[in-house]
């Protein structure tokens, strides 16, 4: 390894066209992790399936990228870095067309969990050729472009995939990967084939890749299946959760053991890697469990549409946009884990923001928290990677990467189930509490049934009314709690990352742009 000399990094229109090739790649894969999501009941119905079903378009897509993600460091020293990202983009680009052109479910969530599991090295392997494409002087400047696709593609999926399906038809989805992905491929080709890594014929460790497949597998499908089987009632439920315990245990026992294992765990010893990552995990957890539970809140209680409830979170990308070049620029000049950490107070003032919602909260309202999470986006994503990845040689980059996104995948999913099981389950508790007081005798509940009559409603009608408004209330006081705590818990989180050892000036990903070769 230290024979090698890393290229030095890209100058002029090669950085830049580099740079947008690499960022339409991981674009196209984080939006594909939820472009699908609004498109389910048009998939369901189109293909003759229930709605229950079609969810496994989802799963089947995460389960199959969750385990490739942590193979990334392994792959990339076997095949090299730049032929593992062009073979990825290539295969998911033929998968994403076979999804698109599937005539039934079972092929659909076929070809969704090949696109998956193709996508896996995309991510942590655009991460770091940008790196090597950079001087260390700007390698903040390459993680803010880096992160800014991660940070808008999730905001971006819902509202493209529900514009695609109400204008379009649903296979457009999948059919739009395929000219960026082409163009993704020439361009990275054509600029970094000559920049390849050294390859070595590494042995596979079969069993380690047999023990990822069974414990992550497991352990995704009951966060997917869990909600809508009512958790630890159900015995699949169960019998996953075992799994995954059992797995991730022998799991981690093999891969100490093995002297080429599929997944480097050695990185952990390392402080700044592991407070790094769990604070990226956790963060992006609870980010992005409010991000699944608002438009749902404002689609089920709030009379949104699909559209207009994506038009709502779409704005927040506006001041990420503007301030993360800033971000990328400074973070070599100032401590990562300030940023950091005014990335998470910002975050839990949003939240708390959120927190005092009413139902009779209008667009404006809504808006401006939306707006303003775009500043704690910006400052979130590029200085948890600086931390993360400041003491890591630049061999092991890749791996790193590979195994940081993998845990923020990770959470991501934990923080949907979290969250959309905790809504549902306070929402109950707040109904229960406001039916107490609504009996006969209770002058202001009479007053208002008769109302209702006076304006024409039978007795039945006028109950339901009430019966509707009362689980409004029931769920945007659940939604209060939810938005409560995730800001208590982003303010708890600041800690974890003064953990971290100060990266030294330029230092951070810039020793990693010194040649993630």
């Amino acid at each position: 390894m230290s024979a090698h000399t890393p290229p030095p990094p890209l100058t002029g229109s090669a950085r830049t066209w580099g740079t947008l090739a690499l960022s339409a790649a991981t674009f196209m894969n984080v939006l594909d992790t939820s472009i699908a999501n609004v498109s389910l009941p048009a998939i369901a119905g189109d293909l003759g399936v229930s709605p229950t079903q079609g969810t496994w378009v989802i799963t089947s897509f995460a389960v199959a990228n969750a385990i490739a993600v942590p193979l990334t460091g392994w792959l990339s020293q076997r095949f090299g870095q730049v032929r593992l990202f062009v073979a990825s983009v290539t295969l998911f680009v033929i998968a994403s067309l076979l999804c698109g052109l599937a005539p039934n479910m079972t092929l659909l969530i076929a070809f969704r969990a090949l696109q998956g599991f193709v996508a896996g090295p995309m991510i942590p392997l655009s991460q770091a050729l940008l790196l090597s494409s950079y001087p260390r002087a700007l390698a903040g400047l390459a993680m803010a472009m880096w992160s800014m696709t991660t940070l808008i593609a999730p905001v971006t999926g819902p509202l493209l995939g529900g514009w695609i399906t109400d204008n379009m038809a649903w296979p457009w989805i999948f059919y739009i990967n395929v000219p960026v992905g082409i163009a993704a491929v020439v361009v990275t080709w054509g600029i970094f084939h000559k920049r390849e890594t050294v390859r070595r014929a590494l042995p596979i460790d079969c069993i380690g890749l047999a023990l990822l497949v069974i414990w992550v597998g497991a352990m995704q499908i009951m966060l997917d299946i869990g909600k809508e089987h009512d958790w630890f009632e159900s015995p699949w439920v169960v019998a996953c959760a075992l799994v995954a315990a059992i797995g991730f245990v022998a799991f981690l026992i093999w891969e100490r053991g093995d002297d080429h294992p599929v997944v480097d765990l050695t990185l952990f010893r390392n402080r700044n890697f592991w407070a790094g990552s769990l604070a990226t995990a956790v963060g992006y957890g609870l980010f992005f469990g409010n991000v699944v539970l608002l438009p749902l809140w404002l689609q089920q209680y709030m009379g949104y549409t699909a559209t207009q409830a994506g038009e709502v979170m779409a704005p927040v990308g506006l001041l990420a946009l503007v301030l993360s070049p800033w971000v990328g620029k400074n973070i070599g000049k100032s401590d990562p884990r300030r940023f950091a950490t005014f990335a998470f107070l910002v975050f839990a003032l949003v939240l708390w923001m959120r927190s005092n919602f009413n139902t009779q909260a209008d667009l404006a309202t809504i808006m401006v928290p939306t707006i303003v999470q775009g500043i704690s986006m910006a400052f979130f994503f590029i200085p948890l990677v600086t931390i993360t990845l400041s003491e890591i040689p630049p061999e092991r980059i890749p791996a790193a990467s590979g195994l940081s996104n993998f845990m923020r995948i990770t959470a991501g999913a934990v923080g949907t189930s979290i969250a959309t099981t905790l809504w549902e389950r306070r929402a109950t508790l707040h109904h229960a509490q406001l039916t107490e007081g609504l009996t006969q005798g209770n002058a202001a509940f009479t007053q208002a049934l008769q109302g209702l009559q006076a304006g024409g409603l039978t007795p039945q009608q006028a109950l339901a009314q009430v019966e509707r408004m009362l689980n409004q209330q029931a769920f945007m006081l659940a939604a209060n709690d939810i938005f409560y705590v995730s800001a208590v818990l982003f303010m708890l989180l600041i800690p974890l990352v003064w953990l971290a050892h100060a990266p030294r000036a330029s230092a951070g990903s810039a020793d990693a742009a010194a040649g993630a070769h």
